[in-house]
């Protein structure tokens, strides 16, 4: 199943900051008309698309964030250097001269800049790179910068999406590549003429990178029986990993977790996963990830009683770094995995 290339080319690219999601929610708005019988916007910028489905007697939810990590601009000097905060977590050793973009009255493309190796001392060189060491150069003067740019205004990274063999490379896989995959297995079970076993809410939330903020709000409004984070995965299959390290790997198909820092999937849904992947011929691998946590543990915990969770991860790699890669097949898979599941819940014998 060969994926749309270009459609996950602008999905990627549109800028989404945690509390700056207009753009790429205007994108997945325009997406899903014909998608779904209704589709509303929360207060706090999350979409949901609303897929009727075989019963009503139960709800299954799925939620894949639509924002990325990003910057806040703190600072312009009186030479126009932009000083920023993180919004979300970075790898501040990735940063050195990748281009931005600032999003002020009008976009800005800036480098970020910091001290030259040849002027460093040798302690310098030696130490690990902060956030604090680098700044934005925007190529102006402070009096052009303070005409389009000013504190609060959102910063994200400028990359392209090219294809590297098997691979897409692009900013902002995580978590673009899920609201790929939302969108994907909407159309997946329209062509495919099936209906959800349950009415679907697929929830496209904000604010995952700083605290699950969007899928907190949006679980208790829907209050899902069952539910499915959808998200990015270590791929940790490179030089100098162990077996034990690897976590997932590129190629090996969609990812069904187990557990994260943040949650344990019930064990139930991992079964009822597994035996969907088997039925319907999808390539797939465990994941269990050591460190770091994503919309599932909102969609498991904010529900009375709780909610069936589990999740449909893309491994990924150079997670929160500048750029992020990931296999076309692993992410066909992840779309057809979700769109089984969604539509086959009452085949399987939920009781304890």
């Amino acid at each position: 199943m060969p994926i749309n290339v270009q459609l996950l080319s602008r999905i990627c690219e549109a800028p989404g900051a945690p509390g700056y999601e207009k753009e790429i929610r205007n994108l997945v708005l325009a997406e899903l008309k014909g998608l779904a019988d209704e589709v509303t916007v929360d207060n706090m910028g999350s979409v949901t698309a609303l897929k009727k489905g075989k019963s009503s007697a139960k709800k299954t939810m799925a939620a894949a964030h639509m924002d990325e990590i990003g910057f806040i601009v703190t600072h312009v000097d009186e030479k126009g250097f932009i000083r920023f905060n993180p919004v979300g977590g970075f790898d501040p050793k990735t940063l050195t001269a990748q281009r931005v973009i600032i999003h002020g009255r009008k976009d800005v493309i800036g480098v970020m800049g910091s001290k030259p190796i040849h002027i460093m001392s040798p302690d310098e060189r030696n130490k690990v790179p902060q956030i604090k060491d680098y700044f934005i150069d925007t190529g102006m003067s402070k009096k052009d910068v303070d005409k389009v740019i000013e504190v609060g205004d959102f910063v994200t990274r400028y990359s392209p999406l090219m294809e590297l063999g098997e691979c897409v490379n692009v900013k902002s896989l995580d978590n673009r590549a899920s609201v790929f995959m939302l969108i994907e297995a909407l159309r997946e079970i329209k062509t495919s003429k099936r209906k959800p076993a349950y009415d679907f809410y697929a929830v496209f939330t904000v604010q995952e990178e700083v605290g699950l903020r969007g899928a907190q709000a949006s679980t208790l409004k829907v209050q899902p029986d069952f539910s499915f984070g959808l998200d990015t995965t270590i791929a940790y299959d490179i030089p100098g990993s162990t077996p034990q390290e690897r976590c997932t790997g590129l190629g090996d198909g969609a990812a069904i977790k187990l557990m994260d820092s943040s949650v344990i999937c019930d064990y139930r849904m991992i079964e009822f996963m597994k035996a969907a992947a088997k039925r319907n011929k999808i390539k797939w691998q465990p994941e269990i990830l050591a460190a770091g946590g994503t919309d599932t543990a909102s969609l498991q915990r904010m529900v009375g009683g709780g909610s069936i969770a589990g999740a449909v991860s893309v491994p990924t790699r150079h997670i929160h770094q500048s750029i992020e890669s990931c296999h076309k097949e692993d992410l066909a898979a992840c779309v057809k995995l979700l769109a089984a599941c969604v539509c086959e819940l009452d085949k399987h014998d939920w009781s304890f």
